[in-house]
């Protein structure tokens, strides 16, 4: 009955506040509650319209009665020439004898229709036809472990599923489990690592131009460690692992004033997923319990003071992790620090 209580007080609590979780109430097999903690996905929007919205930088291939010398050679990557006009920065197609014509925004129908009517100033009658010689306005970026990183570009709608695979899989240190999709300099709740492991569709949204796909490497594995400790931050993971107890013991313990019966580890386990676990650490140095191994990306917290709860753990550790926000897995990331 009191494991049955435990467990119904861990899973009622809520996203925002959290409850004192009571510790060591199994040390046969581990000092350690926890509590499971998801961000909500992002909603599954509508697929975007199939005709592609011409944008700055695009190179359009312009005929007008069928005479292709009213576009002109633009210069592409390295200086080369390609058949085409590009939109410039304010979204004019420059066309000989016509002049400057706005298109960013349209698509290459209301672009040819808006062409035609600026030239029949010119020509009796004038028919357009227009072809998208290059897409060059709507970038995605692929960084870290991908085979084949770099910018691609979007000439289509694109989910998640099909921009990863622009980048012909992974090498062999790609960390999975730290895949993230950023927009606007912020991680979306989106879990790249359920989608290629799991299947699992709901993740599989629609990206949009600037969208950046990062796969780390997991060659630089670490966890964090603050609280009452004299060097706080991060720790390297040796190649044989790292347990909460030489964490604590390499970020030395202060001197007084520490409570380690209510050790806390915020571990994340995909983008949207993660754990608030609690551990009896002084049960595990009086020889009671069996070390608990960390993880990468764990986020260990000493209080400093048996008097405490999630929350007041939460609100110290959030000034530390903010200048370290770099380094931490997209969970903590788009859970505490991207408000």
């Amino acid at each position: 009955m009191l494991l049955l209580y435990l467990t119904t007080l861990l899973f009622a609590a809520g996203c925002t506040h959290y409850r004192d979780l009571p510790s060591g109430t199994r040390t046969q097999v581990c000092p350690v509650e926890k509590q499971e903690v998801r961000i909500p996905i992002l909603p599954m929007e509508e697929a975007p319209p199939a005709d592609y919205v011409i944008g700055k930088n695009d190179v359009l291939y312009i005929s007008i009665n069928g005479k292709s010398e009213y576009t002109v050679g633009a210069t592409g990557a390295g200086n080369n020439k390609v058949q085409g006009s590009r939109v410039d920065g304010t979204g004019n197609i420059n066309v000989p004898m016509v002049g400057a014509i706005p298109v960013a925004g349209l698509t290459v129908g209301q672009a040819q229709k808006r062409i035609e009517d600026v030239a029949r100033k010119y020509f009796a009658d004038p028919w357009v036809v227009i072809e998208i010689a290059e897409y060059k306005s709507r970038p995605l970026y692929l960084l870290g472990q991908f085979k084949v990183p770099g910018t691609y570009y979007l000439d289509r709608p694109l989910n998640l599923l099909q921009g990863v695979t622009l980048g012909n899989g992974f090498d062999t240190s790609a960390n999975l489990r730290g895949a993230r999709l950023i927009r606007d300099k912020k991680i979306v709740p989106v879990d790249v690592y359920d989608l290629l492991t799991r299947g699992d569709a709901s993740q599989n949204v629609w990206l949009k131009p600037g969208d950046s796909i990062y796969v780390p490497d997991n060659l630089n594995r670490m966890v964090f460690i603050f609280g009452a400790v004299k060097k706080a931050g991060p720790l390297s993971i040796p190649a044989g692992g790292l347990n909460l107890a030489q964490a604590v013991a390499a970020a030395d313990l202060r001197d007084t004033g520490y409570d380690i019966r209510y050790v806390r580890i915020i571990r994340s386990l995909s983008t949207t997923r993660g754990e608030l676990l609690v551990v009896d650490f002084e049960k595990m140095l009086r020889g009671e319990a069996l070390p608990f191994p960390l993880t990468d990306g764990d986020v260990v917290y000493v209080p400093k003071s048996a008097f405490g709860n999630w929350n007041d753990a939460l609100a110290e550790l959030l000034p530390s992790l903010q200048l370290i926000s770099a380094l931490l897995q997209p969970f903590v990331n788009a859970k505490y620090l991207m408000k």
